[in-house]
């Protein structure tokens, strides 16, 4: 199938990109990548009368380091966070999450703001940047607001962000050197979305313990009390039977198979993070 007709235009800046989403009266798509959004199109899933293309506005393209946080365009690829090196040497969960985003020629178009925007449950940006404490920055005709990333995504492809407003950057905290990380996802093939993921983060320094498993129905969902137990005594809480309790308290709706693909999941992406 081909899309529905529809008009399109391509501002320059962020405030004319918000006017133009404003005029349409909700009836406009933001496009930047369009991984996910051409598709749509195609399909006739969505039909808007425009397009509001924003992959040029120059505001929403650059990664920063700036007061010891990165902040990252939203209009960024999945490529080029995975090709920042030595800019993100103090985040390089950042890179390894970006590299393995399906494939080469994905992440070439795909946009973490747009991944963010879209909110598949399997995706890899709501998971990882929960886990690492982001805050999305929003923007619309009201101005700019901050909303936490573990916050951002409601449930399955509904998020915060309303009818009139664009995701304009996000913040990520930089890691202190003392900081460990792990990451881990179960795809039946490589380069597909994952039945089951996880991501752990445990930075002493800055107090944080964060344990998150994604590729749920909804948003991903935190392990609060397991993170907290290796934090304080270390891998000896590293339990199969802690891991099992955890997932089961914290996604009681996963079947037996689900319940053990997360909990194997879960306990890699911990172990990675131990080891490193």
């Amino acid at each position: 199938m081909k899309s529905a007709k529809f008009d399109y235009t391509r501002p320059h800046d962020v405030r004319a990109a918000i006017h133009a989403l404003a005029d349409a009266l909700g009836e406009a798509k933001f496009l930047a990548g369009g991984q996910s959004l051409g598709p749509m199109l195609n399909l006739r899933l969505t039909r808007p009368k425009l397009l509001v293309d924003v992959s040029r506005i120059e505001a929403l393209r650059s990664i920063d380091v700036v007061n010891g946080s990165i902040r990252i365009g939203a209009a960024v690829t999945h490529a080029e966070i995975e090709d920042a090196g030595a800019s993100l040497a103090r985040n390089a969960m950042l890179p390894a999450v970006a590299r393995e985003i399906a494939y080469r020629t994905i992440r070439n178009r795909g946009t973490i703001g747009g991944s963010l925007a879209h909110a598949d449950p399997a995706a890899d940006w709501p998971l990882a940047l929960a886990a690492l404490d982001a805050v999305i920055i929003v923007n619309g005709p009201a101005g700019q607001r901050s909303i936490p990333s573990a916050r951002f995504m409601l449930a399955a492809f509904t998020t915060q962000l309303a009818d009139d407003e664009m995701i304009e950057a996000i913040i990520v905290p930089e890691l202190s050197p003392s900081a460990r990380w792990g990451t881990y996802k179960f795809c039946k093939r490589t380069g597909e979305f994952p039945d089951a993921a996880a991501m752990a983060v445990f930075d002493p320094a800055r107090r944080i313990a964060r344990v998150y498993v994604g590729a749920l129905s909804g948003a991903p969902v935190p392990l609060d009390a397991l993170a907290r137990g290796i934090a304080q005594q270390g891998a000896v809480a590293l339990t199969a039977t802690a891991v099992d309790r955890a997932i089961a308290m914290a996604v009681p709706e996963l079947d037996a198979v689900g319940r053990k693909m997360h909990a194997a999941t879960t306990m890699r992406a911990v172990q990675q993070a131990l080891a490193s």
